[in-house]
């Protein structure tokens, strides 16, 4: 992985990301959003740790050494899938997104050392406003929190990813934060146990969901993360509003207007202004 551009790593876990979130919509009426996001992030931690095959010694020295960080970035895992599920429960997908982005695009704003980098934050910010009334209708407050909330986890993960990828060697890191996550996910999933093993299907769909929107991009956006400034990272993902409207256009039929489509402009203009602007910096 470390031969592929972080910027085309960033790209893939957005395209996975938002795909597996608008399939997991499929399941809130057998599992409920809490449930489905439970579901998701324990079976990706199972699949992350039978991946890597890492031996338990090596991850309990890990674990010994850096267990804050990893315990924070474990939290925080659990804290902004939680949340943004809870919000697309409510609101649209690509309004969701929007909301949440406000999160990675502080951190943006906040560590930029450039002044093109906040005219860059000025129209992904542009697009975000154009792009949150996606529905044609009033947006639900409680989904409107908890996308923001959800946001708050983001901007914390950009952080503590970052810092992880520094002191933990390889994906350890990675691994001992979802299984954090998994964990603190476990008193969801038990109320839901009956409807999730009553079907061996639901079950396929969940291992399949977690591959796509956790496992996945995950995995991208944590390797890229080792090699990209946070500030091009947290701009570049400005393109995630637009390809979730899309995806939510394509796969759930939430209506993407003239509104939509100039939103859709300014952040995949930004994202590539940052990339011109940053990305030979970071990959050095």
């Amino acid at each position: 992985m470390e031969s592929i551009s972080p910027t085309i790593l960033v790209l893939l876990a957005i395209t996975s990301i938002q795909l597996g979130a608008a399939l997991a919509t499929g399941l809130f009426p057998i599992l409920g959003p809490e449930g489905t996001v439970a579901v998701r992030i324990i079976f990706s931690a199972l699949i992350l740790g039978l991946v890597s095959r890492r031996p338990l010694s090596s991850l309990g020295a890990t674990i010994a050494k850096s267990w804050p960080i990893l315990l924070a970035f474990g939290s925080c895992i659990a804290m902004m899938n939680f949340f943004f599920y809870k919000s697309i429960a409510l609101i649209p997908l690509g309004a969701a997104v929007a909301f949440e982005f406000i999160g990675p695009l502080g951190v943006a704003a906040l560590t930029s050392q450039r002044k093109s980098h906040f005219a860059w934050v000025a129209l992904a910010a542009l697009g975000i406003i154009l792009l949150s009334p996606l529905s044609g209708t009033s947006l639900n407050t409680n989904g409107v929190l908890f996308a923001l909330i959800a946001g708050a986890g983001w901007a914390l993960f950009i952080i503590l990813a970052t810092r992880v990828g520094k002191q933990v060697p390889g994906n350890d890191g990675l691994i001992i934060g979802m299984t954090v996550a998994a964990f603190i996910m476990v008193p969801l999933a038990v109320p839901i146990s009956g409807a999730l093993f009553a079907d061996p299907l639901i079950v396929l769909a969940c291992i399949g969901i977690a591959l796509v929107s956790t496992t996945l991009p995950f995995t991208f956006e944590f390797a890229a993360l080792k090699r990209m400034p946070a500030r091009n990272y947290g701009v570049l993902v400005s393109v995630e509003p637009a390809v979730a409207a899309v995806v939510g256009m394509l796969i759930l039929g939430e209506r993407i207007g003239v509104q939509a489509m100039i939103a859709v402009s300014c952040v995949v203009a930004a994202a590539i202004g940052i990339s011109v602007s940053g990305d030979s910096k970071s990959s050095g």
